[in-house]
């Protein structure tokens, strides 16, 4: 949340703090909040700053109120209150444990959407953040899904699957082809991507075509449009699976070329180096359980300490 008001507090501070002040600790307020412990230290350091004093003294076993800060915790007890008792009037009781899972809008669409359910279950529900940003476990943040290279600084990924890249085109666009899957043929025709060209200038290079993007070609920035601008007849694609599974099985999209090449990049599953949260640690379990990861890898994964990539 970001505060905007020159005259109140930090909204999104105050249910941290009246915790933090009620556990005198920060770990176990981080605990019953379900996220970590700097996460609650920052958002009191940001309160504090706000106020302009130190809200808790810091001991070794915990922390305690400052006189400011009891002064402060009693007005913040009513402000909570007030909302509270406004809020239950018409918001049902979560049933659930939450889960906040950050995913970039492609892995989202076409391959978690259709699991959710399986992957939620009886007991859990997942908050997702649709983002192509880095993911902010300071904020609450439980897992995300990015793409890249790996290994992050600061955080632990586990490698998701390993994607192997062909053309695709739809029915329609592979009969012009007349059969003929060569990297000439398929460059007459209009080429999709997305911000990254290396994976068509890696799958060209191989038969001695240097690609650089042409004015028939286009590009856009998230892959689940470039399969629907492809399953249009609007130029040709690279699959990528198991992303592209789905229009495949349907036949929106067929394979205009038996040659693979591996990505050079990988989708991964992230969490922070603090421990997992019981429900996200459930989840993470379900979620790399249902992408082909073995139970020794995924214990590694969800396990304190450093985990196996």
């Amino acid at each position: 949340m970001v505060h905007s008001s020159a005259v109140l507090p930090p909204l999104d501070t105050l249910e941290t703090f009246a915790r933090a002040a009620r556990l005198g600790s920060f770990t176990a307020a981080a605990e019953e909040s379900g996220v970590t412990h700097g996460a609650v230290s920052r958002q009191v350091s940001r309160l504090e700053r706000w106020m302009g004093v130190k809200l808790f003294a810091r001991e070794a076993r915990g922390v305690t109120l400052t006189p400011e800060g009891m002064r402060f915790l009693t007005r913040t007890e009513e402000a909570l209150a007030l909302l509270g008792n406004t809020w239950e009037r018409w918001t049902p009781k979560p049933t659930k444990a939450v889960v906040r899972l950050s995913v970039t809008p492609s892995v989202a669409s076409l391959w978690l959407f259709s699991r959710l359910a399986k992957l939620e279950g009886r007991d859990i529900h997942v908050e997702i953040a649709l983002e192509h940003r880095l993911a902010d476990f300071a904020e609450g943040t439980d897992l995300a899904i990015r793409c890249g290279k790996g290994p992050w600084a600061g955080v632990r990924g586990l490698q998701l699957w390993q994607e192997k890249l062909f053309p695709v085109a739809s029915p329609a666009l592979a009969e012009k082809l007349g059969g003929r899957s060569d990297a000439a043929a398929l460059f007459e025709l209009p080429l999709i991507h997305d911000s990254n060209i290396e994976t068509w200038r890696r799958w060209l290079a191989v038969e001695n075509i240097a690609y650089i993007p042409r004015g028939q070609d286009r590009r856009f920035e998230d892959y689940n449009i470039v399969l629907d601008a492809c399953a249009q007849s609007a130029g040709l694609a690279l699959a990528r699976r198991p992303l592209v599974d789905a229009h495949i099985a349907s036949g929106r999209l067929v394979a205009v070329s038996e040659r693979t090449i591996d990505h050079h990049v990988a989708f991964h599953l992230i969490r922070a180096n603090e421990a997992l949260r019981g429900p996200a640690a459930e989840f993470a379990r379900r979620f790399l359980k249902e992408s082909g990861r073995d139970e020794e890898t995924i214990a590694a994964f969800i396990a304190s300490g450093r985990g196996k990539g």
